[in-house]
């Protein structure tokens, strides 16, 4: 994985960790008119084809994609923001020492 996906997957899980802090999260986004959701949107997309381009994992991505999607819902944005960010840490921590998916 290249510098540029693997700082790419770092932001993503920093973004989904924070927007999972109950309440706090929640507040930003609401504060924000949703914005921020966008913009994790596009930090996923970006992401997704940097990992591509890499033949990296992208799975934690892709369900970043799906949660700024379904952030917009209070308790379900906030379990999801959760659990895509354990995905993004595992996939960070663990994906320098992976071999390329093709």
């Amino acid at each position: 994985m290249s510098n540029t996906s693997r700082l790419l997957k770092w932001i993503t899980f920093a973004f989904e960790a924070f927007f999972a802090i109950p309440f706090i999260g929640g507040a930003y986004i609401l504060s924000h008119g949703w914005l921020p959701l966008g913009l994790a949107l596009l930090l996923h997309i970006v992401a997704i084809v940097s990992l591509l381009k890499d033949r990296a994992s992208i799975i934690g991505n892709g369900l970043g994609v799906v949660t700024s999607l379904v952030g917009i819902i209070p308790i379900v944005g906030w379990i999801m923001h959760g659990l895509t960010a354990i995905v993004l840490l595992i996939e960070a921590v663990t994906g320098s020492r992976r071999r390329p998916r093709f």
